[in-house]
């Protein structure tokens, strides 16, 4: 799926609001590439619902689903958990505990 078609389809806005937020932080245009296939994972593993409505528990499941059933590398893994918490933190201005989307 479209990374920008998901974000926009979980919540209006979305994709915008995450280009806003990647400019502020001034992100490598490789870091951001990662982030919107790692959010965009996220949104459709919850059927695009709006990320303002998850919860820690949503992004810990993900998390689980990662390492468990698709057997991610420990980087890879820190790179999906990075990209959520930058979605929740930066983005929607909702954090997260980090501490707590250790799976």
């Amino acid at each position: 799926m479209d990374t920008t078609l998901a974000l926009d389809e979980s919540q209006p806005g979305l994709s915008q609001d995450l280009a806003q937020a990647v400019r502020a932080e001034q992100l490598s245009s490789r870091t951001v590439r990662t982030y919107q296939h790692w959010i965009t994972q996220y949104l459709t593993y919850n059927d695009l619902k709006n990320p303002r409505y998850l919860s820690e528990k949503n992004v810990r499941d993900f998390l689980v689903y990662l390492m468990k059933r698709l057997s991610l590398s420990r980087a890879k893994l820190n790179q999906a958990r990075e990209a959520l918490v930058f979605l929740y933190e930066k983005v929607l201005r909702k954090p997260i505990a980090v501490a707590s989307l250790n799976p």
